[in-house]
């Protein structure tokens, strides 16, 4: 993809929000982007967007991933989804975002491992019944 395509829009170099979410990969499809921005999962320049909403270049976009949270600058506007390397030219992370986003990755990884070993067996079953008082 080249600079001209990534800047290919309308007139006004905008482009709609669930397009740009999709080109940027913040999302694997479009339509899961529309559901995420209608489920108010999305913000621009500090207010609740709707999926039609024009973006453009300088636009402040929230984007909540639970347990993250990802606050970028819009760079440039494209409709259509390229390479990796061309998405992450679309946005910048704000410092103060990347640096909440990898401190929350490091206390997540500090934790514990919850996942079970499989299937109880019958003796961590009678355990497990004993403990809860059955």
């Amino acid at each position: 993809m080249t600079d001209k395509e990534i800047h290919k829009t309308d007139d006004l170099g905008r482009v709609r929000l669930d397009k740009w979410l999709w080109a940027a990969r913040f999302f694997k499809t479009r339509s899961i982007a529309a559901t995420a921005v209608g489920g108010g999962k999305i913000d621009v320049n500090g207010e609740r967007a709707k999926p039609a909403r024009l973006l453009q270049v300088g636009d402040r976009v929230s984007v909540r991933h639970p347990p993250f949270e990802t606050h970028v600058l819009v760079r440039a506007v494209s409709e259509h989804r390229g390479r990796a390397t061309d998405a992450a030219r679309l946005y910048e992370e704000t410092p103060a975002s990347r640096a909440a986003r990898e401190a929350l990755a490091l206390q997540l990884r500090s934790l514990p491992s919850t996942a079970e070993q499989g299937r109880p067996t019958k003796k961590d079953r009678r355990l497990l019944e004993r403990w809860r008082g059955r």
